[in-house]
């Protein structure tokens, strides 16, 4: 898991190293200057933009670091006479005690004409909550118009740390250094899009940042013995598949199959029993008798047309048409169940209006999940994992929009329920399953592919 802090958590990261430890900030400040300034290609002249906070203080130093390297350097500011607080305005005199200048100007893309080299942006870091304006937002429109490459110091001025949306105007970088861990603005698009390409730059902090949302990295998979069987990987019991809809049962089942699990059962509405045995001869596929088999390990209920959930005290999976209006409370307080909506289940499951923006997905999933044994996991575009008894977000990666096409959350489905029958807890059953569903479809980028195509490339991703 990779720790995605939001601005509240890094200051209080950094506090502690100061308070706690004893770290005096400037040395952060420094670690953080010097490490950015590495970034920089060398004999590149350096134009600063510094505004008045800690960012300008990081910017500052960053320009003294320069000028000490016999490189060309120049800082700007885009207020005419900037009030520089608290280590700001230390870094602000040591740029002075060296000659040093700050320049403004009242028409930035005229300025801006003439400058070479890289610009560093130093205008606002963690403090940032709301849209620029006034001088600000003029400079970043300006920088943003001149086809410079720019470095952002912790990130770039105008995005929100702590949020995936970008609420005005916004620098586009086309490097960040990210001091001491990665926020929420690195991890999640669309602001991470303006980020370029992001170096984690260490300063010294004496303990990991705690954070309360994580992205996802490869999973760790469940173990494999050398003298293993069929029945040591589980068996996954799927009730799935009504007339005109058989096919996400057999997706369902490939799921669960493609990932390992040692037996695969489709309990389907009598009429389409045999076209689904036809698809997938890999799995028994019995019509539905009304009850769940004893040696079922996971029960998956749902794919193609299935709203009715059996009575099962197992471990349980819930998807697509047995995922009912207002029933989501239900099934996040059941221990042992996920339930796999995509954006519009999810707003019926829990009578909410429908998530648009990342951040309300983030939001709305905190809220339903808080505390509750179920485990959520809200597909499309990185898809969210919250429950499971725990506090923090999980937020998956992989994945592209060429993904989304009918059958694909069938697949997704399947493959959570096989990873829980060989033993991983349901939360981490549905991280690893939502991260190898991602990657099957990084490997095939572009549109036009179908859920069977990730399903062929689940092995050998496994494998690898």
């Amino acid at each position: 898991m990779i720790p995605l802090l939001t601005a509240d958590e890094m200051r209080a990261a950094e506090r502690q190293a100061i308070e706690g430890w004893g770290m005096p900030s400037l040395v952060l400040q420094e670690h953080a200057a010097l490490g950015a300034l590495a970034l920089i290609p060398p004999g590149e002249p350096i134009q600063v933009l510094a505004g008045p906070g800690n960012n300008g203080g990081d910017a500052l130093a960053l320009a003294r670091l320069a000028r000490l390297q016999g490189r060309e350097v120049t800082v700007w500011s885009p207020f005419t006479q900037p009030e520089w607080r608290g280590d700001a305005a230390h870094q602000a005199r040591l740029w002075k005690g060296l000659g040093g200048d700050i320049q403004g100007a009242t028409g930035p893309g005229e300025v801006m004409r003439t400058w070479r080299g890289w610009v560093v942006d130093g205008l606002f870091g963690l403090g940032t909550t709301r849209p620029l304006d006034g001088p600000a937002a003029v400079w970043v429109r300006a920088l943003n118009g001149s086809g410079l490459p720019v470095l952002a110091l912790d990130l770039p001025s105008g995005l929100d740390p702590s949020a995936a949306e970008i609420p005005g105007e916004a620098v586009r970088a086309a490097r960040t250094a990210c001091f001491g861990a990665l926020k929420v603005c690195h991890g999640l698009l669309p602001a991470k899009e303006y980020c370029g390409r992001i170096s984690v730059i260490p300063i010294p902090l004496d303990r990991a940042p705690v954070a309360a949302m994580q992205l996802l990295e490869r999973p760790i998979l469940p173990p494999r013995a050398w003298n293993a069987h069929k029945g040591s990987f589980g068996h996954v019991v799927i009730r799935a598949g009504s007339l005109g809809m058989s096919g996400a049962a057999v997706l369902a089942a490939l799921g669960a199959l493609r990932v390992g699990v040692g037996l695969v059962t489709v309990l389907a509405e009598p009429e389409v029993r045999a076209e689904i045995a036809a698809q997938v001869p890999e799995a028994m596929v019995h019509p539905w008798r009304g009850t769940v088999p004893p040696e079922a390990d996971v029960l998956l209920v749902g794919p193609g047309g299935i709203a009715q959930v059996p009575d099962w005290d197992g471990p349980l999976v819930v998807d697509a048409s047995a995922l009912k209006e207002g029933e989501g409370k239900r099934w996040m307080e059941r221990p042992g169940t996920a339930i796999t909506p995509h954006p519009g289940e999810f707003a019926r499951l829990f009578r909410l209006s429908r998530p648009l923006l990342m951040d309300e997905r983030l939001a709305q999933a905190r809220l339903v999940a808080a505390g509750k044994p179920g485990v959520l996991v809200l597909k499309g575009a990185q898809t969210v994992i919250a429950g499971g008894a725990r506090g923090d977000l999980w937020i998956n990666p992989t994945g592209h929009p060429g993904m989304a096409t009918g059958g694909s959350g069938d697949l997704l489905a399947g493959m959570v329920a096989g990873f829980r029958a060989q033993g991983l807890p349901m939360r981490e059953a549905a991280a690893a399953a939502t991260w190898f569903h991602g990657a099957t479809g990084d490997q095939l980028p572009g549109a036009g592919l179908l859920p069977r195509d990730l399903a062929a490339l689940l092995p050998e991703l496994l494998r690898a």
